[in-house]
């Protein structure tokens, strides 16, 4: 007797389901975010249509703030891979209602509404905060360098530009006694049927890397006067380090040491509460270290959750005396990490008072001695550490599409409400 086996026919029709609530289970979490982005206020992205005169009506703005929030959610952050879904994944069809977007439609959109688009990320948390699912209190702060969309290849020192400078003003002025003595080579090689244009062409294209890298240059000198100042250092004084790089493609981002090694790359910084792990504030910095952002973050914090943290977790990364005494966070309790230790090697236990001198430092390491500090501090990698695997490993995030800090921090902060909600539709499951 012949196996039964269930039924298979490749070629059938089928009656779909007449509602797209059919599609997919109830908790999904398409329906979740489509019912999230219903509770917030997204008037700033509506709004610039309503004064637009156009012949053809435009794809629903709601629909597709929506598509790109999902997308972030699932780890789909290319335009022309979302487009891709929108005819193939049932929860991307279903968060469309069955439109079909061209890749650039969606580019343009998220380019367009960048801004609009990273403030829900402040709406979310706020919404949150008001269902009780968000409670400040202890908060673990951590950042990672993302490649950013440049090559370091495409990146010159201020040295290289100088003598590329002096060496292309040589070739541009001896340019037309070259074009002579090739001409007259070729006139008696081949006959005088030369064009002529070769000159301008090849002129034109040094006269064009030549003013480039004198814009490169002004920009470096610009930065040196400016973090003088911030120094309260003379700044007609200043100038660029030889090694200063100033990257051609995308000028704002820094070289940066990665995991991988040096990369042209972007500083993001998250803070991340314990109970839920939310990310309850975010931001992108130019800076290669972590050294001035503990201050700037619990600020960050305060303004994109509504209030401040009662506890902050930091690594070594943001140990300074500084940090650790800086009027900023005076009411926060800080447990900062003030050294790395080697692979076994224990912490040293606290031995007699300090002394008079000790540093703000010192007084730090002394208190993450402490059995209360022991107790605190190790919560930090369970807290923050997962976050950003979350979204580099399981996400897919390790680069930005987009070019320029404000960009890219319109970006980080989509990626950022992506994490967010997935965590509130998992909360929301248990």
């Amino acid at each position: 007797m012949a196996k039964t086996f269930r039924p298979y026919v490749p070629q059938q029709d089928l009656l779909l389901p007449p509602s797209l609530r059919d599609w997919l289970p109830d908790d999904d979490l398409a329906y979740f975010v489509s019912d999230v982005l219903d509770q917030v206020d997204l008037t700033a992205i509506t709004a610039p249509y309503e004064a637009e005169e156009r012949g053809y009506p435009p794809y629903h703005p709601v629909m597709l703030t929506k598509v790109l929030v999902y997308a972030c959610c699932v780890g789909v952050f290319s335009s022309r891979k979302i487009a891709q879904r929108l005819t193939r994944d049932v929860a991307f069809r279903v968060q469309a209602a069955g439109n079909e977007l061209d890749f650039r439609t969606v580019a343009d959109f998220r380019q367009r509404h960048l801004e609009a688009l990273a403030e829900l990320f402040t709406q979310v948390l706020r919404l949150a905060r008001e269902a009780g699912a968000l409670q400040l209190g202890r908060v673990a702060i951590d950042g990672s360098k993302v490649k950013a969309n440049a090559s370091k290849h495409k990146a010159m020192s201020y040295k290289r530009m100088q003598e590329r400078e002096t060496a292309l003003e040589h070739e541009v002025r001896h340019l037309p006694t070259q074009a002579d003595a090739t001409d007259a080579q070729e006139d008696h090689a081949y006959g005088a049927h030369q064009r002529g244009d070769e000159l301008a062409s090849e002129r034109r294209r040094r006269d064009t890397r030549l003013q480039r890298i004198r814009e490169a240059k002004h920009a470096l000198e610009k930065r040196a006067r400016a973090e003088a100042a911030a120094k309260e250092k003379p700044p007609e004084r200043a100038t660029p380090a030889d090694k200063a790089q100033y990257n051609f493609t995308d000028p704002e981002s820094r070289i940066m040491k990665g995991p991988d090694g040096f990369v042209q790359a972007y500083n993001t910084q998250i803070a991340v509460e314990a109970t839920c792990q939310l990310i309850v504030g975010q931001t992108v910095t130019q800076a290669v270290n972590d050294k001035q952002q503990l201050a700037p973050m619990i600020t960050t914090v305060t303004a994109q959750a509504g209030a401040a943290p009662q506890e902050v977790l930091a690594d070594s990364g943001y140990c300074s005396d500084a940090n650790v005494t800086t009027p900023a966070t005076a009411k926060v309790g800080r447990y900062i990490a003030t050294g790395r230790l080697g692979h076994g090697q224990a912490p040293p236990c606290p031995r007699g008072p300090l002394p008079k001198v000790a540093t703000p430092t010192d007084r730090m390491r002394r208190k993450l001695q402490t059995k209360r500090g022991k107790e605190v501090y190790r919560w930090r990698k369970a807290i923050v550490e997962p976050v950003f695997g979350q979204i580099t490993h399981a996400r897919g995030f390790r680069q930005f599409l987009l070019r320029g800090l404000h960009k890219v921090q319109g970006e980080w902060a989509l990626v950022c409400l992506g994490h967010n909600v997935l965590q509130l539709h998992r909360l929301s499951a248990r």
